[in-house]
Parts: C-alpha cells; structure tokens; sequence
C-alpha cells in the first residue's frame, strides 16, 4: 500500500485558507497513492474556540475531503472540529474515493490544553478496511495511552488475519518541546502491536505561540524508521507498506499469542 503524509503549517483559525493550502499540496502529489495523511485539526490549527471554528458533522471540509478523495482516487484522513447536535468533538474523518466514510472522536482529550473543557471525549475506535489493509486511526493525545490503541490477537485465527489492525495512524499537533517522547512513543506502539505506525505532525507556530516541529514518521513493525520528515519543514512523503513482510514478521514471531487479555 501507497501512503502519502503532509506535513506543514496550519492558518490558525481559517479554515479557507487551510483548506485551500492543503489543496494544492494534494494535487501537487504526482505518484499514485492510496492513502492521504493530513495533521491533526488541519483546518484550523488545536484551537479551543470550538463555538466559532466547529463545523456541521455534514460541514464544508467533509464535502471537500469527499471531493479531492475522489480527484485522487485515494483515501484521505485527518481531523476537524465538529459539533454535531449540542456536542463539540475532536473528530477525524476517513473518506473514501467512492463517497462512503467513517468517523473517528478523539477519546483522550488534552486536558492540560483544556481540551475536555471544549470537546466531548469519543467512546468507540475505528477500524476501517482498505483493500487487504486494516488500519486503525488516531489523533494526538492517544498516543500516550497504549492500553486504548492495543493490537489485540485472536489465536484461533490464521497468524495473518489474527490482529485488529495492520496499520496505526497518528493525527498530531504535538508540540516541539516534546517532541523527543512523540518519536519514542511512536516507535513503541509500532513494537509492541506488531504493526506499521504513521505519525503525522504539523509545523509552525500556533494562534498561542506554541512551536511545532514536525518530525512526522513512518515506523515498521520492528520499529525501524522507515521515513523520517525534516525538522520543522514542509514535507510530503509517500512510502509504500509491504504486507507479505508484515505477515511473514507476526508469523516468525507471533508475541500477540502470550499477551494479557483485557477490554477497554
């Protein structure tokens, strides 16, 4: 599978802009590709003024996520504050080339940013399907908590198809001064789930003076840096997952099959 990731500047609180920068960066993509990553809130940067940036759950930027999903016959993620009846949420969108998609609420909310005071904290992960691939997405904050984002392993099941998800996606606006736990956690969740990780960061400074460097990643299942995008620098990146080295790796070393039984 082909995955593209974006890493850039957002425009703090405006949306056309944003939407219109992440529109040529898009169509600036030449090779095909499968998958399109965008940053966490990529329309108006982590903004805690959701009564004048959220958007309908049926808003413009899904309408245009639909549209350039089907310019390039691609997948595209990324999330977008939303209020949908009298909730604010975190929420990221998967939209499908084909016109179908599916929502993802950002369960952990930065409460030090005062996030849980402006959003509403989701409840359900996704799991979306494309083409052989699952893949499981995220946004920021999670990263921190590994019992949310657990790879579980169905024993019965051919070492193959055993796992939730092959794939786990990181949304970010994760600061530059901690931006050394952002690449070790991002490496740990791709060991310890047995799986490929993408973690994509924005760069510039926020509306509150707060620096973002970027450092976007594509991890492998044994925590190999795979790419790597440069220290606070626009960047576009496609890379391609291999699924056969994925499946040989879990069926060579299948830990899944001893690790603790637990829900959340």
């Amino acid at each position: 599978m082909k995955v593209s990731y974006i890493q850039t500047l957002l425009h703090w609180e405006n949306r056309e802009k944003n939407l219109e920068h992440f529109g040529a960066l898009i169509q600036s993509i030449k090779e095909e590709t499968q998958l399109i990553v965008l940053p966490e809130m990529f329309t108006t940067g982590f903004s805690m003024n959701p009564k004048k940036n959220a958007e309908s759950a049926n808003g413009i930027t899904l309408k245009w996520m639909l549209q350039k999903a089907k310019e390039k016959n691609a997948v595209i993620c990324g999330s977008v504050a939303v209020k949908d009846r009298e909730n604010y949420f975190n929420r990221l969108f998967w939209v499908q080339p084909n016109g179908e998609f599916f929502t993802y609420n950002k369960r952990h909310l930065f409460s030090m940013g005062q996030e849980h005071e402006h959003f509403k904290a989701g409840a359900k992960k996704l799991i979306a399907q494309l083409g052989e691939w699952k893949v499981c997405p995220l946004v920021c904050y999670d990263l921190r908590f590994p019992v949310w984002s657990r790879n579980k392993f169905r024993i019965k099941k051919s070492a193959e198809g055993a796992w939730d998800y092959d794939v786990l996606i990181y949304v970010a606006n994760w600061p530059e001064a901690r931006v050394y736990p952002w690449k070790q956690l991002l490496i740990a969740r791709a060991i310890e789930n047995q799986c490929y990780v993408i973690g994509v960061n924005r760069i510039g400074k926020d509306g509150n003076g707060i620096s973002h460097a970027g450092e976007s990643l594509v991890i492998d299942p044994k925590g190999t840096i795979l790419s790597k995008a440069n220290y606070n620098q626009e960047c576009i990146e496609t890379i391609t997952l291999d699924k056969l080295a994925l499946d040989e790796f879990r069926t060579a070393f299948p830990v899944g099959r001893d690790a603790d039984e637990f829900s959340v």
